[in-house]
């Protein structure tokens, strides 16, 4: 239970750290003089690198058992180089989010790979210990909304880099790796090839692909597309807590719901409430109706991405846990985080808040057709983990 504690507070500095900082960071960057298009090219191209490198950590961490350090570094570079993004330089700004995107791109497999280890030890669940990071996200979602209508938008990073001071502290007692002693039986690249030879995984990613590129028009645009019909920064940050708190009941009620349901239909319940959340938006492009549908996100992305975890951690093998989770980050995370902030920048700034959002609907209902065909075909052929690692075709 010790473990627990420390990965929920770890967890919650980082949402903390994140909610009052990376949902203001495209505030910042325009007020550093780039328009909406600069800002989707900036952080595409930075996520692109640091998908060419993700797989590196995952090795380091599963063969060399360094996943603590790993860990470290991937939260306190980011926090130390956040000081930069007051540059008015796009050269600058682009190297500082590469290299810290680098960093940071592998700090949800390691951390969700402590995380499951230590709940399936302690008999808990893993949405207990996730849900901390929403409850951080909320109350600095909130907490950075007001920091900046008090205070210069440049100063941002200020908190960021103390927060994440906190959950460096509390990562350096974790122990060195999530599974003592456990290293791989085989390359990173077999275990790749092993998982990418299921077809019903690979349409687990694509559908996965297509819904998370809606969320950088959330997690990216959701400010700016707010003040462009008329928004408030302070009512953005409302908005911002509303999402994020809707997380923590649906993450500690998700493993009842997986349950009952199947990590499969639970991932297709949660890519569907994506596409409701976006029509409303669609039919409603109002600021009272975009704060007032985040209460959906909860529902969508707090099923979706706990499920969508568990159900990597459930076809990977225990030496190659933090492999699988990557995999799935580089898809989840990097490949739809390039396409959603190139497509959903380029939308916003050509064609405005509805085009955007409409985007964003046609693509979540893309992916939950891919994801209905996973649910029907794991009721006949569920992905196993293989005997000696890696996954089953």
């Amino acid at each position: 239970m010790e473990k627990i504690s420390k990965l929920r507070g770890f967890y919650l500095f980082l949402g903390l750290a994140g909610g009052s900082f990376g949902s203001y960071l495209s505030l910042l960057l325009k007020s550093n003089g780039l328009n909406v298009s600069q800002i989707g090219m900036l952080m595409a191209t930075g996520t692109l690198i640091a998908i060419c490198v993700q797989p590196l950590w995952g090795v380091i961490s599963d063969r060399y058992n360094q996943a603590r350090l790993v860990l470290l570094l991937s939260v306190a570079v980011p926090a130390l180089l956040a000081v930069l993004y007051r540059s008015e330089y796009f050269i600058v700004l682009m190297l500082v989010y590469t290299v810290s995107t680098i960093f940071s791109s592998t700090q949800a497999p390691i951390a969700d790979s402590y995380a499951i280890a230590a709940a399936n030890r302690a008999g808990s669940t893993y949405g207990s210990i996730r849900m901390m990071m929403s409850i951080g996200a909320a109350v600095g979602a909130i907490a950075g909304g007001q920091y900046v209508s008090k205070f210069s938008v440049s100063t941002i990073w200020l908190p960021f880099l103390l927060l994440n001071a906190v959950a460096v502290a509390i990562a350096f007692t974790l122990p060195k790796q999530a599974e003592e002693n456990h290293m791989m039986s085989q390359s990173f690249s077999q275990g790749v090839k092993k998982l990418l030879g299921n077809r019903i995984f690979l349409a687990f990613l694509g559908g996965s692909f297509l819904v998370n590129q809606t969320m950088t028009a959330f997690g990216t645009y959701f400010v700016l597309a707010f003040q462009s019909v008329g928004g408030s920064t302070s009512s953005a940050g409302i908005a911002l807590f509303l999402a994020s708190i809707t997380n923590v009941p649906s993450m500690f009620f998700a493993s009842k719901v997986i349950r009952r349901l199947g990590m499969e239909r639970t991932l297709l319940l949660g890519a569907l409430i994506y596409v409701l959340r976006w029509g409303i938006q669609v039919a409603f492009p109002y600021p009272s109706v975009m704060i007032g549908v985040q209460v959906l996100h909860g529902l969508s992305f707090g099923f979706f991405y706990i499920a969508a975890v568990e159900y990597v951690s459930k076809i990977t093998s225990a030496e190659m846990q933090a492999t699988g989770q990557s995999v799935f980050n580089i898809v989840f995370s990097g490949f739809a985080g390039i396409l959603g902030n190139l497509l959903n920048g380029m939308l916003l700034n050509q064609g405005g808040v509805g085009l955007m959002n409409l985007s964003c609907m046609l693509s979540a209902a893309a992916g939950a057709a891919l994801l209905f065909y996973v649910a029907r075909s794991s009721r006949s052929k569920l992905p196993l983990k293989a005997s000696s690692g890696g996954v089953s075709a």
